[in-house]
């Protein structure tokens, strides 16, 4: 991950978001070859939506995922291409650990947690906003603490 500013065409941006997905029941099936396909199809799908993944880690029952994505990419619409791939692709390895925990074709619960991060502190950002019209701001992005 990085915390430079990309560019697109007529837009400067820094997106970050932390997603955590959930199996169906919240069965514990992620095993490390489930973790390694999960995170093969994370990758391919963030490549296509021109994102990238910054982190990823299972625990069992649950993946948690940072990605960085343009503001083009409606995040709903990442996530679901990112749940549909992977399960997929972990569905048709027919491995014992999900076909024993996990019944009809489905691999993640239909929800998920989403939250923005990355950036300056939300308070920040407001006394960033609020102050436009004094004199003695400093021009420029708003600085991290």
């Amino acid at each position: 991950m990085t915390d430079d500013w990309r560019n697109g065409r007529h837009v400067v941006y820094q997106l970050h978001a932390h997603i955590v997905l959930v199996p169906k029941y919240r069965r514990n099936v992620m095993t490390e070859r489930v973790s390694d396909e999960i995170r093969s199809a994370l990758i391919e799908v963030c490549t296509r939506f021109d994102s990238t993944l910054d982190a990823f880690e299972t625990d069992g029952d649950h993946a948690h995922l940072l990605i960085t994505y343009p503001p083009k990419v409606a995040l709903s619409r990442l996530v679901m291409s990112m749940k549909t791939l992977s399960a997929m692709r972990v569905r048709a390895k027919n491995w014992p650990e999900v076909r024993e925990a996990l019944w009809g074709e489905h691999f993640w619960s239909p929800s998920y947690a989403v939250v923005s991060c990355g950036g300056a502190p939300l308070e920040t950002v407001k006394q960033y906003i609020e102050n436009q019209k004094l004199p003695s701001r400093k021009s420029g992005r708003p600085r991290k603490n």
